[in-house]
C-alpha cells in the first residue's frame, strides 16, 4: 500500500508546518500530487426508487 503511506506522510508533514505557523507551505504540500477529477475513481451510487414500498398492514 505505497499510496496510503505516501499520503499519510504528506499529511503529517503538512500538519507539522501548520503547527509551526507555515500555513501556506502546509497548503502547498496538501495540493501536491492531488488527483484531477478525471483521475479520481468513479463512485457508483445505487439508483433511488421513486416509490417506496408500503408498510405491511397489521
Amino acid at each position: 500500500m505505497k499510496g496510503f503511506s505516501e499520503k499519510f506522510e504528506r499529511i503529517m508533514m503538512a500538519i507539522t508546518f501548520a503547527e509551526s505557523g507555515e500555513h501556506e507551505t502546509a497548503r502547498e504540500i496538501m495540493r501536491k500530487n492531488e488527483r484531477t477529477p478525471a483521475e479520481r475513481p468513479t463512485i457508483w451510487k445505487r439508483p433511488q426508487n421513486t416509490q417506496r414500498p408500503s408498510a405491511p398492514q397489521r
